[in-house]
Formats: structure tokens, sequence, C-alpha cells
């Protein structure tokens, strides 16, 4: 009697267990259904997000006046998303930008009178603005893992470009590299009416986040000709990654 009362015990406890897992799991993909349709209907909303990192932009030029040179620095801004209906929405913000690079300028020496390398060595500090206006797409994968894709134009708007110049020239050398508009003194390129300050760039990326993290990275393609003289031509492009925080 005693077996069978408790057979009857456990096989109840056994059905209460199934029981309640069952109701949990209805629940979950209740409360799951609920959230998608949520995230499928249009309900207006605003996100912020703070964040820092690294850029490397490269300008190349097709003329030996403006020599190639990568620049490297840091990343610093604020977004805002308008949250749209179906994972996608719009940003915007503000980024600014501090870079520094270095190239060496080789030129042929005019005369014998010197035994030492003709260079001219670029040492340019940058600081700048940047403008962006992307399309976004999210893709939620597991919990709160989802992964983030963005496409749209970038305005880069440059505040000061210093360049830092150190020349090993001789005199004749020298001469003839300041009637050919070359620089040989420190100056500052805006000032001098060399480059636009506005740069206009398309940025592709993406990245994945987690609840309010994400990392992220892109690839800013420059649009427009930077270089202010007629018949010559300079262009900035350069990738990025950082990391930002939403709230």
């Amino acid at each position: 009697m005693r077996k069978a009362i408790s057979a009857i015990v456990v096989f109840m406890a056994f059905g209460l267990a199934n029981a309640q897992e069952a109701r949990n799991n209805i629940d979950f993909e209740a409360e799951e259904h609920k959230r998608q349709e949520q995230e499928n209907t249009y309900q207006f909303s605003v996100g912020y997000r703070v964040e820092a990192g690294y850029m490397q932009p490269w300008q190349h030029s097709r003329t030996e006046t403006y020599r190639d040179l990568y620049l490297h620095g840091i990343r610093l801004g604020a977004t805002v998303d308008f949250n749209l209906p179906y994972h996608f929405s719009m940003q915007t913000g503000l980024y600014y930008n501090l870079t520094y690079g270095v190239s060496e300028q080789h030129v042929r020496a005019k005369s014998d009178e010197s035994a030492l390398p003709q260079t001219i060595d670029h040492r340019v500090l940058s600081h700048s603005f940047t403008i962006p206006l992307r399309a976004t797409y999210t893709q939620k994968l597991w919990r709160e893992l989802a992964l983030w894709f963005y496409t749209g134009p970038e305005l880069q708007i440059g505040l000061a470009q210093n360049d830092y110049i150190e020349t090993s020239l001789a005199e004749p050398t020298r001469t003839w590299a300041e009637s050919q508009g070359w620089h040989t003194l420190p100056y500052e390129i805006y000032s001098a009416k060399e480059l636009w300050r506005t740069n206009v760039q398309w940025g592709l990326g993406g990245g994945i986040s987690w609840a309010q993290y994400r990392l992220q990275a892109g690839y800013n393609f420059g649009l427009n000709n930077l270089v202010r003289q007629t018949g010559r031509q300079m262009w900035e492009w350069g990738w990025n990654v950082g990391f930002s925080y939403g709230f």
C-alpha cells in the first residue's frame, strides 16, 4: 500500500513539474510574440549614444605637390537615433577628430653643394568635426545580442591642419622647390587656402552590440576633391573603429 501511495505521489509531482514547464514555455512564447509585435509596430522613439574610437584617414594625391599621407588619431562624439519600424532607424550626431601623420618628401638635388639627403619632412596635426547622416538596420540574434549595419553620407568640416615642416635642402634646391609652390616652412594649410575645409564622404559599416554596449567599425569614401587649385587633386578616405554606449 505504501509503495502504491509513493508511486502516486511521484507521478503527481512529475505531472505538476511538466505542467509548470509547459506553462513557462507558453508564457515565454507569448512574451516573445508580444515583443516582436511591438518592434514591428511603429512607435516613435529617440535613443542617444556616446562614442570613442580610433580612426585612420588617408589623404591620397595624384601630384607631387601634395604627398600621400596616413593620419592616425582619436574620434570622440555623440549620436542620436530616430527609431523606425522593422528594426530601421536614422542616425545623426557630431564627432570631434584629432589626427596626426608624418611623411617624407624627397627632392632631387639641383646642385652639388651638399651631400645631405634632399628631403622635406611633414608632421601634420589636424582638427575637424564630422556630422553623419546614416540609415541603420539592427538584427537581433539572441536575447540582447544584435548585429548593426549603417550606410550614408558624412560631412567633415576642417578646423585646423598644421604642417610642421622640417627640411634638409641645399639652397639651390630650396629655391627651386619654392618656385614650384612647395612649402619649406611650417604653415596652417586651411589659412593658406590650399584645401577646402569641407570633405563629403560616404560611409559603410556595422558592428555587434549587447544591451547598451556596441563595438563598431566602418570605412569612409571621399567624394570631393579637397584641393582648391585647379588641376590638382586630393581625396581623403579612411576607416575607423569605436566603442559606444547607449542610454
